[in-house]
């Protein structure tokens, strides 16, 4: 079982690996058949491949957590954007995530992101 502290210590480390990014220092985070919801992957190096393809497109991308919410196995995140605004917009996309923890580790992700696209 893992607790409130150790699951919120969980999904801030990963953001803090993507946003140095330390993308394979992440990889202890994740389970190995780790179910990505939104990419329709399994597996780290799926979502590895992700970040670096979005940081490639956005290289000042940092995100930044708002709210953390935990119920059990889940851990719901609500993360301000930073990097990603349309030009001449203040307005940052928010990414909202939910995981699903197993054995202390993330096992499975959903996700929506909400706000401006910045590639219009």
């Amino acid at each position: 079982m893992t607790t409130r502290e150790e699951a919120s210590a969980l999904v801030l480390r990963m953001q803090e690996c993507f946003n140095t990014r330390q993308f394979d220092q992440a990889a202890d985070l994740f389970t190995p058949d780790f179910l990505n919801h939104p990419l329709g992957a399994t597996g780290f190096e799926a979502g590895k491949e992700a970040w670096v393809q979005v940081v490639a497109q956005f290289p000042a991308m940092r995100v930044v957590a708002d709210d953390i919410l935990i119920d059990g196995d889940k851990v719901a995140i609500r993360s301000s954007v930073e990097g990603m605004a349309a030009p001449g917009s203040d307005v940052r996309p928010m990414l909202i995530e939910i995981f699903r923890i197993d054995n202390g580790r993330l096992a499975e992700t959903w996700g929506v992101t909400e706000g401006p696209d910045p590639r219009h």
